[in-house]
């Protein structure tokens, strides 16, 4: 691979890599003269790979050489959402149609480097092996093209958590991926499609149910309340014999 090519890929894979860590926040202006630098690409190649990331969803170009991370709106979460429910349902149909020990130890093995991850309180290796489980159950089908879509989604849904998501136990999403693996192990297809199913839709209300409100500070409520109380009130007229 030449030299240029070849960092023009490492240049894709970090922007990638820092966006869906969410290092590079949405929104965040994306210079083309600061990200060639580091890696000795030129402009050119830079806005390749800028081109690249915006197929991928994950970067929004806009007019004079000006590129942001891409902030995806609640309506297309939702669509997102919904298609990626589809395609996992299905891949752990095929996963399951072919099930082999090797796949078993495979999936165990990344559920360790989650829990490895939680247990260290490493929050940015629990953002990236959450999505990659998902990956890897794409992979482990040997369906090129249900890995290709399902990485898409995958990596829009890691941007779509990072504009609308709440904060949550990563303990929760380690236990959701053992249930999955746990019911493909005993063979029961209808049950790890229904709990991934299910496990996406809490993804989804984590990353899109509203913000809820915060709770009114009691003491400086009630003092408001009791200064009014408080407030000597004119007394009232008095009402003549002709009213």
């Amino acid at each position: 691979m030449p030299v240029a090519a070849s960092r023009f890929e490492i240049a894709y894979r970090a922007l990638r890599q820092a966006i869906l860590e969410q290092e590079l926040k949405p929104g965040a202006r994306l210079p083309e003269d600061e990200i060639g630098a580091p890696f000795g690409i030129s402009r050119t190649l830079v806005r390749q790979a800028l081109q690249r990331l915006h197929a991928d969803g994950l970067v929004e170009l806009g007019g004079k050489r000006t590129a942001t991370v891409a902030r995806p709106t609640v309506e297309e979460a939702r669509d997102v959402f919904r298609v990626r429910r589809a395609l996992e349902r299905e891949a752990l149909r095929i996963l399951a149609e072919d099930w082999r020990p090797e796949i078993g130890a495979a999936l165990e093995g990344h559920l360790r480097a989650e829990r490895k991850a939680m247990e260290a309180r490493d929050d940015r290796a629990g953002v990236r092996l959450a999505w990659e489980f998902h990956l890897l159950i794409a992979e482990l089908t040997g369906n090129g093209l249900m890995e290709a879509w399902i990485g898409q989604l995958v990596v829009r849904c890691s941007l779509i958590l990072a504009v609308h998501g709440r904060p949550h136990a990563a303990e929760c999403s380690v236990n959701e991926h053992a249930a999955v693996l746990e019911a493909l192990r005993r063979g029961d297809p209808e049950e790890a499609a229904r709990l991934m199913d299910h496990h996406l839709h809490l993804v989804e209300d984590r990353a899109l149910a509203p913000e809820a409100e915060a709770a009114p500070d009691l003491g400086a409520l009630l003092a408001r309340y009791a200064d009014e109380l408080d407030t000597p009130r004119a007394p009232p007229l008095r009402r003549s014999r002709a009213d």
